[in-house]
C-alpha cells in the first residue's frame, strides 16, 4: 500500500481495515448459519445432504463444527491434477438447458447444440491449476478434520463404478 507518512491516512487505513475484517466475518457467519439452517430442514434431515467441494480450508470445516454441522461420511475422491485438469478445461455448458458436456468424454450430438455452448471463464487451464494450488495447501489440514469418518474412492474409475463406490461407502456408514 501506499504509505504518505500522515497519520489520518494511516488512521482512514486501519479503519478500513478492521472494517473490511468485520465485514467478511459477518458474511462468513451468514454463510455458515445459512447452510446450518438449510441442514436442519425436514428433506436434508430425513433423506440426507451432500456438501460438494465445501469446506475447502480447515477454518472453513472449524466453523461447520463450531456451527453444530457434523456428517457421517467425508468422500475423498482421488484423482490426478492433470486428469482433473483435463475435465474441467473440457466442460461446457448449454445455456438454454442448463445440460453440461465434455469436449472429449461426452460432446452432444447436435450442431446446434454445440454451436451455442458456453465455457465458464474460470474453467482455464491457468485458474485451474491455481484452484489446485489452493486445494494442495489446504487439503491435508481438511481431512484431518474428518479422519474418523473419511472415505477415499478413486475418482479416475468409470463414472458409474465411483457412483457405486460413494454408495457403498455411504450405505455402510448408516447400516
Amino acid at each position: 500500500f501506499f504509505w504518505s507518512g500522515k497519520k489520518e491516512i494511516m488512521k482512514l487505513f486501519i479503519s478500513l481495515f478492521f472494517f473490511a475484517m468485520y465485514d467478511i466475518l459477518f458474511y462468513l457467519f451468514i454463510l455458515y448459519q445459512k447452510v446450518k439452517d438449510r441442514l436442519s430442514e425436514s428433506d436434508c434431515v430425513e433423506c440426507g445432504w451432500l456438501l460438494d467441494g465445501f469446506p475447502r480450508t480447515p477454518a472453513q470445516a472449524e466453523a461447520l463444527a463450531e456451527a453444530g454441522v457434523s456428517a457421517d461420511c467425508f468422500i475423498f475422491l482421488n484423482v490426478p491434477d492433470d486428469v482433473l485438469v483435463e475435465r474441467v478445461v473440457g466442460r461446457r455448458t448449454d445455456p438454454v438447458t442448463g445440460k453440461i458436456y465434455h469436449m472429449t468424454f461426452s460432446p452432444p450430438d447436435d450442431d446446434e447444440v454445440l454451436a451455442r455452448l458456453e465455457q465458464r471463464s474460470d474453467d482455464t487451464e491457468e485458474k485451474v491449476k491455481v484452484r489446485l494450488e489452493q486445494f494442495h495447501a489446504n487439503v491435508d489440514a481438511v481431512k484431518g478434520s474428518y479422519t474418523d469418518i473419511a472415505v477415499e474412492v478413486d475418482g479416475t474409475q468409470k463414472p458409474k463404478d465411483v457412483s457405486a463406490a460413494i454408495m457403498s461407502a455411504v450405505e455402510a456408514v448408516l447400516a
